[in-house]
């Protein structure tokens, strides 16, 4: 404790804060540390001498954005009532949907029509109309280019999930976050390249594979960090409370892991796993430093904290996470994936996310304030900041939901057809592409699947989607398979 006592009355440098204090990851961040000043005694390994996993890389042609935030809605958004106005579904309100009863959705019979349990009105000066249960992104139409087009190969929310993130519906292929991270690298050495979002509520479904690095080297996965108040942001970052381990037993403890590393990589060349380990503790070193600045909110001003409504009981936990997501890509994280609804679970009374087979107008009508408040901050706040136009903010589902009623209030799984939208960094604002048919049952002009807008969002942050590949169990492999177009009439 003395030592403690006289080691904080002078200045502490980071080797110094890392060697006596750190515990934890940042014990073995340290020696990877030491290894990389120069500071080790021993020889540098061939793993130590490569080039850093994420450096900074070239782009196939200039890009339009540099980063990428992506707004992830678990559970399947209705279309029908919220982005896609199908009139002639009012007309056809309570009339058989199915009148021949050949039909079966995912997991009922359908019911009749059932239109929007919410008004749609036209906003912006672009006219594109939205239903009332988003008053504020309403406000950000003319900035907002939607796809109403969009389709997915599944009805089940994992492999739904897994192919809107993956380009695959099956588990284990790259994620988009950890594609654009292999493309692009990072812009920080102090931050990860890819940092996920959960819902406070838990994981999405499908959980940590929607954010996997697949056959990509696994220093491209995503890192999590929880915005859950009261919790750390980054788990086991600092050491726990009553650390009581020796300065002397701690650099013990260095010195040996360093050395069973450079042997177990002087073994193992190439081994990806390992690498990102190495390269992880590094960061985790530097994040010691980094993250409690970053994820500390409490330095934004109350206006900032009033529009994200970040003390609002329901809505503040994503506006939080929508408020992180804006200081991450600040302080140059290149990929930041937030999710709005976490997996399903029987003991809510409002399902924790958006698939609403009961009760749509419980279930959407508390998500959409959520969705509303928290993704109109923050495109307004990136654009008062003149950052919009350097960033890509997606917001997408992994499926729709179907015209017809299930139930009385729900409605079911569709996969046929659903919208998806994106705004800033190069993307046209107020525009819409493609259409489902005139009840919103399947999409019907210039359908539209994951691989264009992968595809479209690549090309965006400069990378060629046909040329940004991997080479694995003898093929090269790329997030869009052998599909995908680039979607140039939403691009500015």
């Amino acid at each position: 404790m003395q030592s403690l006592l006289n080691s904080l009355r002078s200045p502490v440098s980071r080797r110094r804060f890392l060697a006596e204090f750190g515990g934890g990851l940042g014990s073995v961040a340290f020696a990877a540390m030491l290894a990389e000043e120069g500071a080790s005694a021993q020889e540098p390994s061939a793993a130590e001498m490569a080039p850093r996993p994420l450096a900074a890389k070239i782009a196939h042609h200039p890009p339009q954005a540099k980063r990428v935030i992506q707004i992830f809605c678990p559970g399947g958004i209705s279309h029908v009532d919220t982005w896609d106005y199908r009139p002639e579904l009012e007309r056809r309100a309570g009339q058989p949907f199915d009148p021949n009863g050949e039909l079966t959705f995912f997991a009922s019979k359908p019911g009749n029509c059932q239109p929007s349990f919410w008004k749609f009105r036209q906003h912006g000066e672009s006219g594109k109309w939205m239903s009332d249960l988003f008053p504020r992104l309403s406000k950000c139409v003319d900035d907002i280019a939607f796809i109403h087009s969009m389709q997915s190969k599944s009805a089940l929310h994992g492999p739904a999930m897994f192919m809107m993130n993956s380009g695959f519906i099956r588990p284990g292929f790259p994620s988009m976050g950890a594609w654009v991270t292999y493309g692009l690298g990072s812009e920080s050495e102090n931050m990860p390249a890819f940092v996920v979002l959960p819902d406070t509520r838990g994981l999405p479904p499908g959980g940590v594979l929607n954010w996997g690095a697949g056959f990509l080297p696994a220093v491209h996965q995503g890192t999590v960090i929880q915005t859950t108040a009261g919790e750390p942001p980054i788990a086991d970052l600092f050491p726990a409370d009553g650390h009581a381990v020796s300065t002397e037993s701690e650099n013990a403890g260095r010195a040996f892991l360093q050395q069973l590393n450079r042997k177990h990589a002087a073994d193992r060349p190439g081994d990806s796993i390992l690498e990102a380990r190495i390269a992880s503790y590094e960061l985790a070193a530097r994040l010691q430093l980094a993250a409690p600045e970053v994820t500390d909110l409490s330095r934004e001003s109350e206006a900032t904290h009033h529009l994200y409504a970040t003390e609002h009981e329901e809505i503040g936990p994503f506006g939080r996470q929508c408020l992180l997501a804006r200081r991450m890509v600040e302080r140059g994280v290149r990929f930041v994936q937030i999710f709005c609804g976490a997996e399903n679970t029987a003991a809510e009374k409002i399902r924790p996310n958006w698939d609403s087979h009961e009760d749509l107008p419980r279930d959407h009508g508390y998500w959409g304030q959520v969705l509303d408040r928290g993704a109109s901050a923050l495109l307004t706040d990136l654009k008062q900041r003149g950052m919009l136009e350097s960033t890509l903010v997606i917001c997408t589902t992994e499926f729709g939901r179907q015209p017809a009623a299930q139930g009385g209030k729900g409605r079911d799984h569709n996969p046929g057809a659903f919208t998806a939208w994106m705004a800033g960094g190069g993307i046209r604002g107020g525009v819409s592409f493609g259409s489902s048919d005139e009840l919103g049952f399947k999409a019907e002009e210039n359908p539209t699947y994951c691989y264009d807008l992968h595809a479209t969002a690549l090309h965006l942050l400069g990378l060629n989607h046909e040329q940004l590949t991997y080479y694995h169990n003898g093929i090269q492999r790329r997030i869009t398979d052998v599909h995908g177009h680039v979607l140039t009439p939403l691009i500015s």
